[in-house]
């Protein structure tokens, strides 16, 4: 039994790549992705966005959590083979369904707003933002989580990512150790557990003056950021209770990223950082065949992971999916109806046919009757009466012409007089017959110098080569900011450790001339200096 999970990056962004872009449903994205459970993070929609093919794949459960607030953000679901037992909606045991989850539906008896952190986060607000899904199989609880962002934001943000961690490890912590569940957390926790899996993990250490290869300098990436602090605590290798079951089966693999900046195109150097991972209780080593990432699997600016484990872990499955199911959703269970169905369509229903002689009449009852009194007929004009002459055809006038005057021969026709004005026109129109009767004058000459700087300054400009490789440049499009729109040119190598960022943000000791270099000009900059060059 496989258990995927892909950080997607949009449920409308995957079928843009290959080979998603060949497949007509959702449930063939999922058959393709070849697991029995799929966990996707940023599915970036809402419940009315989601048509029923994306929201109730025909052979698959899906549950979702999306943001209460923001549309088009954030969210996580959860599309599974094995019927889960129950599932749930959040961390803090608070969101519910309508009606309420009763006891024997819920998973747990004990939840993070029951315990000390209920005065110290708001919990509410914490789980408005659509980031966890928790499914419960039987053999153990699935945890399928998007933590918050692990880039420089506002205070109130980097505080939301502290309690939100948390909240998460309370809320694991009880049902390993109150509950005595296995449990399996799957998705993208953006943050990096060791200094391997950051792609400038090496020259960090040496920005430190440490080696890369020394515990000090993995001490000092982990106390650079708190949320990998954290995570690192959560791990068994810090003193935690989940095992990262990825490198756990390749410890000593480099370069094991899946997460790349698609802005600097950085998947093609591999350039990225490992933050999607798969964490298990130890309780569940003894099942686990297989793990791994699959980097060559396009359609986000993630990869996804995912983990094989014996299918003997199952002894049996539910027959009935948890109400938490899309699949019974209103609009798509048949008790909520759409303002459509109000209004047929023509030709919902097949008319009978008729007989020959019940057509007629039926035509002849169906056409509408108009009834107009003897008043109003008088008031009518009187058609005129046709006589036997009228039939008879008429003797052509001289006045009336033949259509065969139309068609003349051209050459028979004479010539057409001149124009002469007379004394009562005015000046104006005197002179415009004057211009008319004189010879056309031939069309001017193009100029050959004014027609060499059009094609000059329609031409493409010619790519500037860079400095440092003297190679062509590409050019880019500005897509956001006061330059939006601007095109520029910069250094055609791909990004990777220790490529050019300008000197305020790389020692030229640490710049690595393999990758891309600084060089930066304006598209309008290149254009300017090809004009001057061609007078």
């Amino acid at each position: 039994m496989r258990i995927l999970t892909w950080n997607i990056n949009g449920i409308r962004t995957i079928p843009q790549y290959h080979p998603w872009n060949t497949l007509k449903t959702q449930e063939e994205i999922l058959d393709h992705l070849n697991a029995d459970i799929i966990c996707f993070q940023e599915m970036k929609s809402s419940r009315k966005g989601l048509t029923k093919d994306i929201a109730a794949p025909n052979s698959y459960d899906a549950f979702f959590s999306f943001p209460v607030k923001k549309s088009g953000y954030s969210g996580v679901a959860t599309y599974t083979r094995v019927v889960p037992r129950k599932a749930e909606e959040g961390l803090s045991g608070l969101l519910d369904l309508k009606p309420p989850l009763t006891l024997s539906e819920r998973i747990s008896t004990t939840y993070p707003y029951q315990s000390h952190l209920a005065s110290q986060v708001d919990l509410r607000e914490l789980d408005n933002e659509g980031r966890v899904v928790v499914l419960d199989f039987g053999p153990f609880v699935l945890i399928n989580v998007y933590c918050p962002n692990d880039g420089t934001e506002a205070e109130d943000r980097i505080q939301y990512k502290i309690d939100f961690q948390r909240v998460l490890e309370e809320r694991v912590r009880t049902l390993i150790q109150v509950e005595k569940r296995q449990v399996i957390v799957v998705g993208d926790l953006n943050a990096c557990a060791a200094l391997v899996d950051h792609c400038e993990g090496p020259l960090l250490a040496k920005k430190l003056g440490l080696d890369s290869q020394g515990r000090e300098a993995e001490d000092a990436f982990w106390n650079e950021k708190q949320c990998r602090m954290w995570l690192r605590s959560w791990l068994v290798e810090g003193g935690g209770p989940m095992v990262d079951i990825v490198r756990r089966q390749w410890p000593d693999r480099k370069d094991m990223f899946t997460c790349w900046n698609t802005k600097i195109s950085a998947r093609a150097s591999n350039y990225g950082t490992r933050i999607d991972y798969i964490l298990i209780t130890p309780g569940l080593l003894p099942y686990v065949k297989h793990a791994d990432i699959q980097p060559d699997v396009k359609g986000s600016d993630h990869c996804p992971v995912f983990l094989d484990l014996d299918d003997s872990i199952f002894a049996d499955s539910p027959m009935t999916s948890p109400r938490m199911a899309a699949k019974f959703w209103d609009e798509f269970s048949g008790k909520q109806r759409v303002l459509g169905d109000f209004f047929g369509k023509k030709g919902d229903e097949p008319k009978p046919k008729a007989s020959s002689s019940q057509s007629s009449s039926q035509s002849n009852a169906s056409a509408p009757q108009l009834k107009v009194s003897s008043s109003t007929s008088t008031n009518k004009r009187k058609a005129p009466e046709t006589t036997s002459s009228s039939s008879k055809k008429t003797k052509q006038t001289p006045s009336q012409g033949k259509i065969s005057s139309f068609f003349n021969n051209s050459s028979k026709a004479a010539p057409p007089k001149a124009e002469s004005p007379d004394e009562d026109d005015d000046e104006d129109y005197r002179l415009a017959l004057e211009l008319s009767r004189q010879p056309s004058s031939p069309p001017p000459v193009p100029d050959r110098q004014s027609s060499k700087k059009w094609k000059s300054l329609l031409a493409p400009v010619p790519p500037p080569r860079c400095t440092v490789h003297n190679e062509p440049a590409k050019e880019l499009t500005t897509k956001q900011g006061v330059n939006k729109g601007k095109m520029f040119f910069i250094c055609s190598r791909p990004v990777g450790p220790g490529y050019d960022k300008g000197r305020e943000e790389r020692a030229r000791a640490d710049v690595n001339p393999e990758y891309r270099c600084n060089f930066f000009k304006w598209s309008s900059d290149v254009r300017r200096e090809a004009m001057r060059e061609a007078e």
